[in-house]
């Protein structure tokens, strides 16, 4: 990475430049616009929050290249809250109230962004969140925009490829307690919908280093393919360890280069419902896929993808309302659709992401490696 960025990392062009024309005094540049980061770079949550960061730190380099917005540059914020809710929301309070950002991006966590919505909401400021739409409150949040699917979305892009392109009729799931208990619960609800028994669940602790146990409860009940849901490479080894051969799916949270090192040699035939698969993206993902392959010299995922696309929708916000308008204005203005890196957006939609069965790409790994499946969802 050519830039590391402490906890909390200004990316501006400085306050005051020297003009030497006329009189030779300094000239204040553009107010900058200020817009904050709430993300798990440390902490079980720093798998998906370190892409975030990556993706983020990029889109707001590019702009500030091009000028900033309405002439103005952007200045970020940073925010690490360490995979922890209570820390997002004092990093929240901060954000919103000391340093007056015109939005939030993130944060990475399901819990966490219920926490910052709490708070972000009443003030009228835009969080754009990278979890999917969970609990009925959320639906009530006006300015609490997501940038990844629907849980009822993510668990029928999981039945999907395991009816559709493995053909399983049986089904184990190994699910963290967070974000991986909202997927299951709606798992359980939707499955009717499809030619598959359910026959184990088993539950790992966010954050446990070790969900063996678990595993073999799942093993033991003999599914033609397991669902991973959480976000750790801890249950894919576990499950490799103890001789698990069925195919292993997961949601997008781990369909990460950082997962997949952490998992080692357990990261083989594994198959994710994601949204980007970098050796081979779709022709509206080329030109993000190689500005970011030019600034830091690997590829991208799904992670950096979105949030390369929070931001590049608060700037089109931005652009339409100006950094002066009203509370509550620009997140009027960012509902809406929006043509995204990832995938293509309509925030105006009951999920706040308007994305679709037919968004979804699917990926496997092959030693390591990221090949895209020609399997197409909702057909």
């Amino acid at each position: 990475m050519k830039q590391s960025v402490s906890c909390r990392a200004l990316l501006a062009v400085p306050a005051l430049v020297l003009a030497l024309a006329g009189t030779g005094k300094p000239v204040e540049a553009a107010e900058p616009i200020r817009i904050g980061a709430i993300l798990s770079t440390t902490g079980p949550g720093a798998g998906a929050g370190i892409p975030q960061r990556n993706g983020l730190q990029l889109a707001v380099k590019l702009v500030n290249e091009k000028g900033g917005i309405d002439g103005r540059p952007v200045q970020l914020v940073m925010e690490d809250d360490g995979s922890s809710p209570d820390v997002a929301v004092t990093k929240a309070n901060n954000l919103i109230f000391s340093q007056k950002v015109q939005a939030i991006i993130g944060p990475t966590l399901t819990a966490s962004t219920l926490a910052v919505g709490g708070v972000a909401d009443p003030a009228k400021i835009p969080v754009m969140a990278f979890t999917g739409l969970g609990v009925p409150m959320e639906k009530t949040r006006r300015c609490v925009f997501h940038m990844l699917p629907s849980q009822d979305l993510n668990a029928r892009a999981l039945l999907e490829v395991a009816t559709k392109a493995l053909g399983a009729k049986k089904l184990g799931v190994l699910h963290d307690s967070a974000y991986g208990n909202i997927v299951m619960t709606k798992i359980r609800e939707v499955s009717p919908d499809y030619p598959v028994e359910i026959v184990a669940v088993e539950k790992w602790e966010v954050g446990a280093t070790d969900a063996t146990t678990q595993a073999a409860k799942v093993k033991a009940a003999a599914p033609d393919a397991i669902a991973v849901i959480g976000n750790s490479a801890t249950p894919f080894r576990n499950a490799r360890q103890i001789r698990l051969t069925a195919p292993l799916l997961s949601a997008l949270g781990t369909a990460t280069y950082e997962y997949v090192k952490a998992m080692g040699d357990a990261a083989d035939n594994i198959v994710f419902a994601e949204f980007l698969v970098a050796e081979d993206p779709l022709p509206s993902q080329t030109a993000f896929v190689d500005a970011f392959r030019k600034e830091y010299g690997v590829l991208p995922k799904t992670m950096e993808a979105s949030a390369w696309d929070a931001f590049n929708a608060v700037a089109a916000g931005l652009a339409k309302v100006g950094p002066e308008a009203q509370p509550g204005a620009l997140c009027e203005a960012i509902r809406g659709p929006f043509d995204g890196a990832m995938a293509r957006f309509d925030f105006s939609q009951e999920d706040m992401t308007g994305l679709m069965l037919k968004s979804y790409v699917f990926s496997k790994l092959d030693k390591g490696k990221f090949v895209r499946l020609p399997f197409k969802a909702g057909s």
